[in-house]
């Protein structure tokens, strides 16, 4: 697989190796600090990725760092509360443009620990376990020393096994830290509605092979068995020919392309190489031209922001269900 940009690396690192920030349960300065006063809500108490944090206030120099991470405070309608941002991989959805034009870009990819500090954030929320790279010194512990509260996504709580039901529980932890859990509940059960509504759709469809392609020349970086991003192709009535692969992501030999005859390549969208070029890799290798998604030219396309534990998931179930089976959209 050739290098691509760290953030991608470190998510397939997130699968394979224990997390320094999963696993500290850490009480650092900034962590269960008293306030002098409780607002209605609070005090609240979560435990994220073994950091257990008590907040009898809301955060009010949010710093997010991952596209996702961002979207999550976007969508709950917290700009207001948002210092500075970093690390974004694709374009903002249009709803949180205006929004997101209006907070401070600290960083392209990660800022250092001096950016970070100089931003001045009260609370640091990671998309990716690599958002608190202790090398760099930004670990959860570290940063808790500065008096800065954190929270990891989920997703890299565990070991590749997140599901669907972790983006409702994402979403409304950081609801309920930021004191607007009823917005988060309204999310939750408008999210839980649009997947529902898919799985309706699809019931009685015959599910579709599918392979993700992710890139890749000698071989193929793919998704397997673990992580959302199978369960999406899962619920958007497909079945991922790699599922066997306890991974969330893995590489995949061209041959095991061709064995597993998939009916549709999922080509996974992001970084500086486009889906027409990766489309055009794909139909011009002769290797592949038995295989009935090659064959066919079957593609769908999926954002790599939507692909993660994320607001966007729910209706990129919906509209990756709509390409595998686009009977669904007469």
């Amino acid at each position: 697989m050739p290098v691509r940009r760290a953030r991608t690396a470190l998510v397939i690192a997130a699968v394979l190796l224990p997390l320094t920030a999963c696993g500290s349960g850490q009480q650092g300065r900034g962590q269960d600090e008293p306030q002098a006063a409780s607002a209605e809500g609070f005090p609240y108490t979560v435990e994220n990725c073994g950091v257990k944090t008590t907040f009898t206030k809301a955060p009010e120099r949010a710093l997010p760092m991952n596209q996702h991470a961002t979207e999550v405070l976007l969508e709950l309608g917290l700009a207001k509360s948002v210092t500075g941002t970093a690390y974004l991989d694709d374009k903002v959805l249009p709803k949180y443009a205006a929004d997101y034009a209006k907070i401070p870009v600290i960083a392209e990819e990660y800022p250092s620990k001096e950016k970070l500090l100089a931003a001045d954030p009260d609370f640091v929320y990671g998309g990716y376990a690599s958002a608190f790279d202790a090398k760099q010194g930004r670990s959860r512990e570290d940063l808790a020393k500065s008096g800065i509260r954190t929270r990891l996504n989920i997703e890299y709580c565990t070991k590749g096994s997140s599901a669907v039901d972790d983006i409702y529980r994402e979403v409304a932890e950081t609801g309920r830290t930021f004191g607007v859990g009823e917005r988060a509940d309204t999310w939750v059960a408008a999210a839980k509605k649009t997947v529902a509504d898919t799985e309706a759709r699809l019931k009685g469809v015959r599910p579709v092979s599918v392979f993700a392609y992710d890139s890749g020349d000698k071989t193929a970086s793919t998704t397997g068995g673990k992580g959302i991003a199978n369960e999406m192709i899962t619920r958007a009535g497909g079945r991922n020919v790699m599922a066997d692969v306890p991974k969330s992501f893995t590489d995949a030999s061209w041959e095991q392309v061709v064995t597993r005859k998939p009916d549709v390549i999922m080509i996974i969208d992001y970084g500086s190489t486009t889906v027409e070029q990766k489309k055009k890799r794909l139909l011009e290798d002769p290797a592949l031209q038995d295989v009935p998604a090659v064959r066919n030219k079957k593609f769908a396309v999926m954002p790599l922001s939507e692909l993660v534990v994320g607001v966007r998931a729910p209706a990129a179930i919906e509209r990756l269900a709509r390409q595998l089976h686009p009977e669904l959209a007469k």
